[in-house]
């Protein structure tokens, strides 16, 4: 990882506590989507991460509603891959496949749209934050009804004192950050 391109992510990310409930600190992004050698050098970290480890071998990036929209399309431009969506239950249009879970602070739903893949292709989930897992955990429960197959998961921010990635399996996973 070029040290000084994590040095401009790490400095963009700012902390709010009690925020969207009391005992939860808020990791924000804001600033560094403000920034934009800031942003580039986020996209640039998690796409230089992907080739080393899959090479070609990925053929879309799922970003996960909603702040890893802001980062899917960019990192599967990067990497000259497609971006396909997985949303929040009844924003999608046609037929979709779905995933509860649950989030530090309460419960929701996940879709992706039924021909959104082909079995067998090989997906990379990214977010902006990995918390508690269930969002990203939900998200690999969807991809393998498609028959997908999960490479990795990626995020910016990792909160590791809520253990998310032990959610996740097998699945390997990758953050630029981690914080506790």
């Amino acid at each position: 990882m070029a040290e000084s391109d994590l040095q401009l992510v790490a400095q963009r990310i700012r902390s709010f506590p009690d925020f969207p409930i009391p005992g939860v600190l808020f990791r924000d992004i804001s600033p560094l989507l403000k920034d934009p050698d800031s942003f580039r050098a986020s996209i640039r970290l998690l796409a230089s991460h992907l080739k080393s480890t899959h090479g070609g071998k990925i053929d879309y990036i799922a970003g996960l509603d909603s702040r890893g929209f802001l980062f899917g399309p960019s990192l599967a431009q990067e990497l000259g891959l497609g971006c396909v969506l997985i949303r929040k239950r009844g924003k999608l249009p046609g037929p979709t496949v779905s995933a509860s879970y649950a989030l530090e602070y309460g419960k929701a739903e996940l879709e992706i749209q039924k021909d959104a893949l082909e079995p067998g292709q090989k997906v990379v989930v990214v977010d902006d934050l990995l918390a508690t897992g269930g969002t990203m955990r939900a998200a690999c429960e969807l991809l393998g009804q498609l028959q997908a197959e999960v490479v990795e998961c990626v995020s910016l921010v990792e909160l590791t004192s809520l253990k998310g990635r032990e959610k996740l399996g097998s699945v390997p996973f990758f953050s630029l950050l981690q914080y506790e």
